[in-house]
C-alpha cells in the first residue's frame, strides 16, 4: 500500500518516513531542492516539488491510499506573512483538492496548537475552544487555522480526514531551525529567559498518534497532541543540565520585552534582516496555557513521553552538530 508525504525533509516528516517503511508501506515523499539523508530515505520514492503545484500533487497522488502533509511553514517574522498564507492556506487547499480528486484517498494533516482558541480566562484548552478571528493573531496561527478550514471544506465534501494540533515538537533537528534552535540558545549559554512557559510534546510520540489516527475509522476530529507544559525557565535549566552548560539565570520583565521588540522591528527595517524577537512571539512568551491530550487519549493507545526523557534524547543527538559548529 502507497502513501504519501508531503514535506518528507521537515522534522515530523524525517521521523515519519522510517516508520512507515519499517510497517511495510510504499512511501511516496515530497522534497524541495536536496533529498534529505535520514535511515531508510534511499527506500523512498522522491518527488521534487511542493504543496504550491496543484499539478505536482495531483501526479504524486497516483496510486497512493494515505497522505500525511507534514508540510507547512512556521515563521512569525513579519516578512513571511504572504509566504505564510500561500503554504499553510494555499498549500493545503492544493493538498485537500488533490485528495478529493483521487477519492478513497484519506488525509492526514499537521496543524498545530496556534490554530486552537483561547478564550479569555481560560488556562486549560481542548479541541473545543474555537479560534475567534476577530482577536489579534500572529499570522503564523491565521494561517494554520485558515489551513485547517481548508480541510474542514475537503471533509464536507466527502474527503476521510484527521487533523492534529502538536504543540512545540522536540526532536534532533537542524540546528538552525524550528525548536532546535530553543537548544542551541542554552547551548550557547545565553543569559536571559522571559516569564511564562510553553507546552511541548516529542516528536516520536506525534508520528505515533499519526499512525494511529490514520490507520483508523475515525474521521472528522481534530486532536491536540501535547505531552507537558513547562515554564521557560525549567525549559532552560533542563537542557543546559543535559549539556553540562549555565542555564540561563536573568529573567526579562514584561515591559522590557515590549521595548526589546521594537527596537528589533526598527532594526529588520532598516536592515532587512530578519527580527531575533518579534510583538507575536514577545507576547506568546507571556501566556500561560495548557493544551489538553485527553481527547487523544483516549481514541488512541498513546502513552506521552514525559518532556525530561524527550529533553535528554534531543540533548544527546544535538551535541555533534553543537560542538561542530562553536
Amino acid at each position: 500500500m502507497t502513501v504519501f508525504v508531503t514535506g518528507g525533509s521537515g522534522l515530523i516528516g524525517s521521523f515519519l518516513i522510517p516508520v512507515l517503511l519499517e510497517k511495510g508501506y510504499t512511501v511516496k515523499a515530497s522534497y524541495r531542492a536536496v533529498i534529505p539523508q535520514f535511515p531508510g530515505a534511499d527506500q523512498v520514492q522522491w518527488l521534487e516539488g511542493d504543496i504550491l503545484d496543484p499539478l505536482f500533487l495531483r501526479e504524486a497522488l497516483e496510486g497512493v491510499k494515505y497522505v500525511f502533509n507534514s508540510a507547512g511553514l512556521v515563521s512569525y517574522a513579519p516578512q513571511d506573512k504572504e509566504l505564510l498564507k500561500q503554504v499553510n492556506i494555499e498549500g493545503t487547499a492544493n493538498v485537500v483538492n488533490a485528495c478529493l480528486e483521487h477519492g478513497q484517498v484519506k488525509l492526514c494533516h499537521v496543524s498545530s496548537i496556534a490554530a486552537v482558541g483561547r478564550p479569555k480566562g481560560a488556562t486549560i484548552l481542548t479541541e473545543k475552544d474555537k479560534f475567534d478571528i476577530a482577536e489579534e493573531h500572529s499570522a503564523y496561527a491565521s494561517s494554520k487555522y485558515f489551513g485547517e478550514l481548508e480541510v474542514w471544506r475537503g471533509i464536507s465534501e466527502g474527503l476521510k480526514a484527521v487533523i492534529v494540533n502538536p504543540s512545540v515538537v522536540l526532536g534532533p533537528s537542524d540546528w538552525h531551525r524550528s525548536s532546535t534552535q530553543l537548544f542551541k540558545y542554552v547551548y550557547k549559554e545565553k543569559p536571559f529567559y522571559t516569564q511564562g512557559g510553553a507546552n511541548f510534546v516529542d516528536v516520536r510520540d506525534v508520528v505515533e498518534a499519526m499512525l494511529q489516527l490514520t490507520f483508523s475509522d475515525i474521521s472528522g476530529e481534530r486532536f491536540i497532541l501535547n505531552a507537558e507544559q513547562l515554564s521557560y525557565k525549567d525549559f532552560f535549566t533542563a537542557v543546559a543540565k543535559c549539556f553540562g552548560k549555565k542555564a540561563p539565570g536573568v529573567k526579562v520583565p514584561p515591559f522590557l520585552t515590549e521595548i526589546v521588540w521594537r527596537v528589533e522591528h526598527m532594526r529588520s527595517w532598516l536592515t532587512g534582516g530578519r527580527p531575533l524577537i518579534t510583538k507575536d512571539t514577545a507576547r506568546i512568551t507571556g501566556k500561560q496555557f495548557f493544551f489538553s491530550n485527553e481527547k487523544v487519549l483516549k481514541a488512541t493507545t498513546i502513552q506521552f513521553r514525559p518532556v525530561k526523557h524527550s529533553l535528554e534524547w534531543v540533548c544527546r543527538e544535538l551535541k555533534p552538530a553543537a560542538q561542530n559548529s562553536m
